[in-house]
């Protein structure tokens, strides 16, 4: 599986499990992502995703979004797009 980094993890709400992802590049709802850092390394569907708390199809680089993430994520992790 190839993979291209689009982004990295700013921020983590723990009790909402979710991940802010500022992006370098586009992502898509469906799209599979894999997170990794210093203490953390899954991979995961794109489910759902926010912007300014408003659930948005896709996102471009530039945007800053909110994803629920399946593991705790740590600021700097680095997010990948797997390409199939």
């Amino acid at each position: 599986m190839e993979e291209k980094e689009i982004g990295k993890i700013t921020h983590y709400y723990g009790h909402l499990s979710v991940g802010i992802i500022e992006l370098s590049d586009a992502l898509k709802v469906g799209e599979t992502i894999h997170i990794k850092g210093h203490s953390s390394d899954f991979t995961q569907g794109v489910d759902s995703m926010q912007i300014e708390h408003k659930d948005v199809p896709e996102a471009k680089a530039g945007d800053v979004i909110g994803i629920k993430v399946a593991q705790k994520v740590h600021p700097n992790d680095k997010v990948y797009k797997v390409i199939a």
